[in-house]
Formats: structure tokens, C-alpha cells, sequence
């Protein structure tokens, strides 16, 4: 039984990530699924629907489903879709869901939101008059031009519930007015109206007898839908033809503006005002069928590769490869920790196998992303921290292949659940595809440079990991012996070399870069500098290492050095808002930055404490063996 628990776990996991394959069901026969899938222009680029809903949700609530209020079983959770479309076409059911997260307790004090840490208040919640105070100390904040990283919680809480709400006003009106009750109906007054509306409007600028009557409902409808134009969120209406341009999209109030030029309304509004009338009228069959006519209609257009990549999109958010990576590698971790405690082999096999799985999803995801954007994959502080873990897991199964000891899983395991925690933490700030910063736009250089670079801060980090393990294991446990401290070291010492070779490179060629980019190879730029200290710090780690300066443990406290480091030069430079890269630009950051730097700092305090002081070290034998055997006193070694 022992020898087939490996392939048991993973055939229950295989199983588990198959049935997450299965299409969702349709909610009271509406296929919001499909409609999920339709295309639209947003962010400079096409993108599904579905992937509106989940960042525009993630953005607002921080999460990506929506769970009724406590208490009222006639509802049920949405997903992000579902919510898209019931704050498009019901907002007045969509105002009483609770989704404003706001986490400063001043400010939650003053608009009585007090249920939970996220979405503990509904838009029907917020009074007239505690609108209008959000917005005016929103501006007031706006007006005093203040970095956003110095602004107070309450001052960022204020911005962000501020900028969320606009948001949501946006959703609401993006495929019809808010206020709308029968969009198709609307339509067909407007278009009835339209041309003696036009004709009257034509005849009083020329001073001619006009119908006054007719010229008031033209203007009605004008002011109605320049208001639409002006707020509606995505650009949903394609162009008529793709001869004219691919990008040509607008939204639905400008072009039914459009109209009044060409007299004619966009066959798309007629589909859009079709789908949210049955959605709003709880008509499914009418609903379904015309998002199917809609999609044929673009097909019939030529718009097929919009299509295609609304529907690859649409997949790729419903599978989650790296949500349900990060949920293998947390699996893979703890049975590897379970390893370290009974020494069971089919434990360590089965952690083993997990990280292979969870890195097989990681790295599916990292190509499937890489597909969608037709891009490398490091783009953004986001894919960036996607691609670090990656690296740093490849490292890790490297090591493990070679010691047996589940050390490379533990620490690989920890470095992917962690980068993928940043990543999530990162896309809180919306899109995360969308297009490039103009520094960052060439594919020759983000394919080498930024690429090469990542890899190295990947080193960096799974070496400073080994480092924590070789320190606790040592402090609190028996169970650094010589031999795995020994193994420990190889790793430490081999990664570091690895590291030190990829970042000097990396470095070089982001030079290369920037001589290419901006005429000049190196200007002292903040992350310019960041990297030379990586380069500079990992250099000083051979050279202590090879001139017997530092053994074991001194090897270790550098190590963690490096961490520090990395952390700064990785996320700290992009928080100091000045240079040429600040584009990842994360304020949230800061403190969980800050305490990441205090825990290296208190771990380096451990490696430097006397050996007598490690209970793996405690008898006389192995603190000398710690101590380097160099006849110096064992309480000063390190």
C-alpha cells in the first residue's frame, strides 16, 4: 500500500483538476458562460468578457465570485460573469450585494460598514450624502498631489472605494443606460424618432419652420447617449467591416450617436440590447439564442480570431492553472515537512510527484499565458513574480533529483505557494494582459534580458530558502545532521554560483537594452542599481565562501542577505516612484516588503548565534564540525 500511495495522491489530484474541466452549468438555462466569451477592446486589447468580469470584480471586491448577503437563501453566489451581466442589466438587484471591501476601520466607521474584512458593503448602503463626501475627500486627496506611497491607509482606502465606485457606475451603463428598463424597446423609439428627430434639428439651424416636438425627443435621446458614450466602460461595438481597421471598436453610446451620420444603427446594438433585455426579463431561450446569432454575426464578419481568442481566454480564467498550482504546491510542502518528521520514502515520493504535477499546471499556464499575449513571459510585476516562482521551482526539482532528501521539494514547494501569493496580491490592480509600458515594448529584449534576469532572481531567492531551512532545522531540531548540513551547503553554494552567473548576464544585457532604448547604457537608475547589487552581493558570497572567510553557517546568513537584497531590488526600487522603471509601481506592498526584510534580519540573527546554542549542534562533536574545524572557540564561529 505504502509503494502505491504516490500514484494514489496523484490520480485523486489528476481526477480533481479533470472534473475542474467540465463546462459550468447554465444558471436558470442562461448560458453566461457563452456570453463570457464574447469579445471586446479594453486595455488596448481584445479580450472576453469573462475576463472583464473577473478583473473589474477583483478589483472592486477582491475576489472573484460574489456570495449572497447573510441570511437571504433566495440568492446564490455568482460568478464573475453572472454579476457582470446582473449589474448590466438588473443593477437594481446588483446594488444590494455587498461588494465595496473597505479595510480602513475609520473609514468603515463612517459609512457603518461593519461586516467582514471584504465586500461588507452594498452600493443601496451608501446614503446620497456619503457619496458625495467620498467624492469630495477623494478630490481633495487628488488636489494635494501627494505620492500615492505617502498617503495615509485612510487617504488610499478613500481613493480606492472612490475609484471603485466610478467603476461600477462605468459597468452599469456599459451596455445600456442604468436607468434603462427595456433597452430594445428604447431602440425602437429611437430609431423611429431619429430621422424627423435629425430633419428638425437640420431645419432650426437653418432658421426653417421645424417640429419643435420632434426636435425635443432628438435631443433627449442626444444628451442620453453622449451621457452613455462618455461613461460606458469597454469598447463592445466592432468596426462594420475589418477593411477598415481591427481596433475600430467603440461603445454602445458612441455608436448610436454614430447613427445620426450614418442612419443606420450597428447591427451589434440591436444584439447587445437583445441579450440584456431576456437577461433582465428572465427570458433564457431569447437570451441564448441571440448571443448564438451574435457570435455568427461576427464570424460572418470575419472576426473569427477575436472570436477564437475570447473563447482560448474565457478557458484559461475557468481552469485557474495557477490558483490550483498554488493549491498542489501548499499539499506538496506539508507532506514534504510530514518527510522531515517519520523519514517515510513514499511520503517524500509522494510530495515529489505533486511538485511535478503542480509544476507541469504552473508551467502550462505560464505558456498558455505566454500564447494569449504573444509575448515572453515577463511582462509586468505580475508575470514577473509568476515566472520567478516558476524558476525557482525548476531549481528546486533539480536538487531534489540529485539529493533524495526532500529538501528541494520543501523549498520549492514554499517558493512557488509564496510567488504565487504575490501574484495574486499583484492583480488585485486589475488587468493583468494588458498592453506593455512603451520601455518594456520589444520582444528581442524582454525574450533575453528581463527573462535571463528573473531566472537569476529566482536563484537568488531558492537560495536564500535553503538557507532558512539549513537555520531552522538546525536551531529548533536534532535534525541538522552533519550530513544533510553538508547537502545543504552544496545546494546553497551551487545555487548562489548559478545565480551569480544569470544576473551578471541579465544585467549586461539589460545595458545592451537600455544603450538600444534610451542611448545610453548605463544611468544610474534605481533598479539599474538594484541589479548591480545583486551582482556585486552574490560575487562577495563566492569570494567569502572560497577564501574560507565564511563557512557553513556564515554562508547561510549571506545567503539571506541575498534575499533581502533581491526583495528590495525586485519590488523596493518600482515603490520609489522615480526612474525609468518604476512601472510595476505597488504601494500595498510596502509593509509586507518591510516585514519580509525584519524576518531575514531575525533568521541572520539565528546563523550568527554561538553553536551551542543550535540543538543540532549541542554536543561537543558536531559544534566543532560547525564551528568549521578550525581550531577557532566554538562560540564565535560562523
Amino acid at each position: 500500500m505504502k509503494k502505491r500511495l504516490p500514484w494514489i495522491i496523484i490520480a485523486v489530484t489528476a481526477a480533481w483538476l479533470l472534473s475542474s474541466l467540465r463546462p459550468p452549468s447554465k444558471t436558470d438555462g442562461m448560458n453566461a458562460t457563452e456570453f463570457g466569451r464574447l469579445p471586446v477592446l479594453l486595455n488596448g486589447r481584445v479580450q472576453p468578457f469573462d475576463s472583464v468580469a473577473r478583473n473589474t470584480l477583483l478589483t472592486i471586491h477582491g475576489t472573484q465570485t460574489v456570495r449572497p448577503p447573510k441570511g437571504d437563501e433566495s440568492k446564490k453566489t455568482l460568478s464573475a460573469t453572472e454579476w457582470l451581466l446582473e449589474v448590466m442589466a438588473k443593477p437594481e438587484e446588483a446594488d444590494k450585494r455587498k461588494i465595496f471591501r473597505i479595510e480602513n476601520v475609520d473609514l468603515r466607521n463612517l459609512l457603518g460598514a461593519r461586516e467582514g474584512r471584504l465586500g461588507q458593503i452594498a452600493f443601496n448602503d451608501l446614503e446620497e450624502t456619503k457619496v458625495q463626501e467620498i467624492q469630495k475627500q477623494a478630490q481633495q486627496i487628488a488636489e494635494t498631489k501627494k505620492e500615492a506611497q505617502l498617503r495615509t491607509g485612510y487617504e488610499k482606502d478613500v481613493m480606492h472605494l472612490y475609484d471603485s465606485l466610478v467603476l461600477y457606475h462605468r459597468l452599469k451603463n456599459c451596455l445600456k443606460p442604468s436607468d434603462s428598463e427595456n433597452f430594445s424597446e428604447e431602440l425602437k423609439l429611437y430609431r423611429e424618432s431619429a430621422t424627423a428627430g435629425i430633419a428638425a434639428f437640420q431645419q432650426s439651424e437653418k432658421g426653417e419652420k421645424h417640429d419643435e416636438k420632434n426636435l425635443d425627443t432628438f435631443a433627449r435621446f442626444f444628451k442620453r447617449y453622449q451621457t452613455l458614450a462618455n461613461w460606458a466602460y469597454a469598447l463592445v461595438i466592432p468596426p462594420l467591416s475589418v477593411s477598415e481597421s481591427r481596433d475600430g471598436w467603440v461603445n454602445v453610446g458612441a455608436s448610436l450617436l454614430e447613427t445620426i451620420k450614418t442612419g443606420q444603427l450597428h447591427p451589434s446594438v440591436d444584439f447587445f440590447a437583445r441579450m440584456i433585455s431576456a437577461y433582465r426579463e428572465s427570458r433564457p431561450v431569447d437570451f441564448n439564442s441571440a448571443v448564438v446569432e451574435y457570435q455568427q454575426w461576427l464570424a460572418g464578419k470575419n472576426f473569427t480570431p477575436e472570436l477564437n481568442k475570447g473563447k482560448r481566454e474565457t478557458f484559461f480564467n475557468e481552469f485557474e492553472p495557477f490558483y490550483k498550482s498554488t493549491l498542489i504546491y501548499v499539499v506538496a510542502l506539508l507532506l514534504g515537512c510530514v518527510f522531515w518528521l517519520n523519514f517515510s520514502e513514499p511520503i517524500r515520493r509522494s510530495a515529489f510527484f505533486l511538485l511535478l504535477l503542480a509544476f507541469a499546471i504552473h508551467t502550462a499556464g505560464l505558456l498558455f499565458r505566454m500564447f494569449l499575449e504573444g509575448r515572453p513571459p515577463v511582462t509586468n510585476l505580475y508575470s514577473s513574480a509568476i515566472f520567478v516562482g516558476w524558476g525557482a521551482v525548476l531549481l528546486g526539482i533539480i536538487l531534489e533529483r540529485f539529493f533524495h532528501d526532500g529538501i528541494g521539494t520543501v523549498t520549492a514547494a514554499g517558493v512557488g505557494f509564496v510567488t504565487q501569493i504575490i501574484a495574486h496580491n499583484l492583480a488585485l490592480g486589475g488587468d493583468t494582459m494588458q498592453m506593455l509600458q512603451a520601455v518594456l515594448d520589444t520582444n528581442i529584449w524582454l525574450a533575453t534580458h528581463v527573462v535571463v534576469i528573473n531566472i537569476g532572481y529566482a536563484a537568488n531567492f531558492l537560495a536564500g530558502v535553503l538557507a532558512m531551512v539549513y537555520i531552522l532545522r538546525g536551531v529548533i531540531t536534532r535534525s541538522l545532521t552533519p550530513l544533510v548540513a553538508k547537502g545543504l551547503t552544496r545546494m546553497v553554494y551551487g545555487t548562489v554560483c548559478f545565480a551569480t552567473l544569470f544576473t551578471f548576464v541579465g544585467t549586461i544585457l539589460g545595458g545592451i537594452w537600455a544603450d538600444q532604448s534610451w542611448g545610453r547604457f548605463w544611468g544610474w537608475d534605481p533598479k539599474e542599481n538594484g541589479a548591480l547589487l545583486i551582482v556585486l552581493l552574490n560575487a562577495l558570497i563566492l569570494h567569502a565562501r572560497w577564501g574560507g572567510i565564511v563557512r557553513e553557517r556564515g554562508l547561510m546568513a549571506l545567503a539571506l542577505v541575498g534575499n533581502i537584497v533581491t526583495a528590495w531590488s525586485w519590488f523596493g526600487v518600482n515603490m520609489l516612484g522615480v526612474g525609468l522603471h518604476s512601472y510595476g509601481f505597488m504601494d500595498e506592498a510596502f509593509k509586507w516588503l518591510l516585514t519580509f526584510v525584519i524576518s531575514q534580519v531575525v533568521l541572520i540573527g539565528l546563523a550568527i548565534l554561538p553553536p551551542q546554542y543550535w540543538m543540532s549542534f549541542r554536543n561537543s562533536k558536531t559544534a566543532t564540525q560547525a564551528a568549521g574545524q578550525t581550531g577557532q572557540p566554538v562560540s564565535t564561529a560562523a
